[in-house]
């Protein structure tokens, strides 16, 4: 039995010494000049998105409907940073929707009944989220 085991195992660590060890190739999936673009981009969307929300919350029509119905805007302006990039998106599109709807220069602004409840799910979003 001992002479079986030899002649097995003689052959097997010879073919092991000399075999090449396996090496992962060099190639990716993805380039990563592509991850790097996709990243850059996701981060920019969400420096837009932000700066969308944070827009829409430093106009004073949107701080005064906040006043009136008791939520704290400062709050919720220090909630924007932490916002993950689904919730950022959410509430950047009602942003846009304020901010499109409040734009201009008037000095008489008249804000619809649409416009104050978008601006109340945008504020409660963001309160929500923190």
């Amino acid at each position: 039995m001992r002479t079986i085991t030899t002649l097995l195992s003689a052959p097997l660590v010879l073919m092991l010494g000399l075999s090449t060890p396996a090496r992962a190739e060099e190639r990716h999936a993805v380039p990563a000049s592509a991850l790097s673009a996709a990243v850059t981009e996701h981060a920019a969307t969400l420096d837009a998105d932000r700066d969308a929300i944070r827009e829409a919350l430093s106009r004073p029509e949107v701080r005064g409907v906040a006043e009136r119905t008791g939520i704290d805007i400062n709050r919720a302006a220090a909630v924007v940073d932490q916002l993950d990039s689904a919730t950022a998106a959410r509430a950047a599109a009602s942003a846009r929707q304020v901010n499109d709807a409040l734009v201009g220069g008037a000095s008489t602004i008249t804000i619809s009944t649409t416009t104050i409840i978008i601006v109340l799910l945008l504020i409660i979003l963001i309160i929500v989220a923190a």
